[in-house]
């Protein structure tokens, strides 16, 4: 439990700045999934952030929520939507407990939330994105891969360890290489974008 509330901690302290993953503006990734149409019905944000995927979606007419375990996140994002006029509805909610609010989507997307999971948070994680998730649904994940070098960041991710934790109760689309845009000089990391539906 301790160290659960020191990762909280940790980026209410983030949001309370700018922190390097804050660009202002929804993910590329995220862009070019709606633009192909693979995002569709009821979508579900995990991890949102200030919520530029969310406003974005929520501009184009989709039914979207946004959930961060960040309430200094969530406060930015709720400020964002007024000033957009946008209807983006954002809630303080764990991502590691989806299955006890009864709702369900058909699009979860994950823009930087998996690659900051312990191993053992992981596999929770999973676990509730599939209760979350309709049968046939489909999660949309970005994560930093092991291409991108050491140092700043989340853990890298794999994509063996993305097929492995994937492997009961999903068939997994694809998983290809993509980059997570952020606010540092290089501009964005290495990173797979994953479709992963549930069987």
């Amino acid at each position: 439990m301790a160290a659960k509330q020191e990762i909280i901690d940790s980026f209410e302290s983030a949001y309370r700045g700018v922190p390097p993953w804050e660009t202002g503006r929804p993910q590329k990734e995220i862009i070019k999934l709606e633009a192909a149409g693979e995002i569709h019905g009821r979508v579900l944000d995990v991890g949102c952030g200030t919520g530029e995927n969310v406003l974005y979606l929520a501009n184009k007419k989709y039914d979207v929520i946004g959930i961060d375990v960040a309430s200094a996140a969530i406060h930015k994002a709720r400020k964002k939507g007024r000033s957009l006029r946008v209807n983006g509805l954002f809630l303080v909610h764990d991502a590691l407990h989806l299955d006890g609010n009864g709702l369900k989507f058909d699009t979860i997307i994950d823009s930087g939330l998996f690659h900051v999971f312990s191993n053992e948070a992981r596999d929770k994680f999973v676990s509730n994105i599939h209760h979350a998730l309709c049968i046939g649904g489909t999660y949309l994940m970005i994560c930093f891969n092991e291409n991108e070098p050491p140092g700043w960041g989340p853990r890298r991710v794999t994509r063996e360890e993305i097929k492995n934790v994937f492997i009961n109760g999903f068939t997994i689309n694809y998983i290809k290489e993509a980059e997570f845009q952020t606010n540092r000089p290089q501009g964005s990391a290495k990173s797979w974008l994953s479709s992963i539906t549930k069987l």
